[in-house]
């Protein structure tokens, strides 16, 4: 199991290769603490990164039934290197996805869009 600890759902494709969402309640509470709507300080940026590594053991065992070791994280720069730190902290190791920007023709031929295709992740080394 990978806990997503983003603010965007898992995609089809994540939830095959085991990234698990939070339900609504603490989906809300994850995408509270990962917005910023004012210049933090790193000591808030601390505070901010605990408090999810708090949320991922505690309410990520009622997501996955088992206490998580990996979460997929994304977000603001600045918090990314002190949540990975928080993160490993208490036992779970943190990765990024990795995507590819993928070109679909649509069938008149004419159309195109773009699609981001998740192809693995990139772990960080603990």
């Amino acid at each position: 199991m990978i806990l997503n600890l983003t603010q965007h759902a898992a995609t089809a494709d994540q939830v095959t290769a085991g990234v698990v969402d939070f339900d609504s309640a603490n989906r809300a509470k994850l995408s509270a603490l990962l917005t910023f709507d004012n210049l933090p300080t790193m000591a808030e940026v601390g505070e901010v990164a605990e408090a999810i590594a708090d949320l991922a053991i505690y309410e990520g065992e009622t997501e996955g039934g088992v206490t998580p070791t990996r979460a997929m994280i994304g977000g603001a720069p600045f918090l990314m290197p002190t949540l990975e730190k928080a993160l490993i902290a208490v036992g779970i190791t943190p990765c990024y996805a990795f995507s590819k920007r993928v070109v679909i023709k649509e069938a008149d031929g004419v159309k195109e869009r773009i699609v981001f295709k998740h192809e693995g992740f990139v772990w960080v080394e603990v």
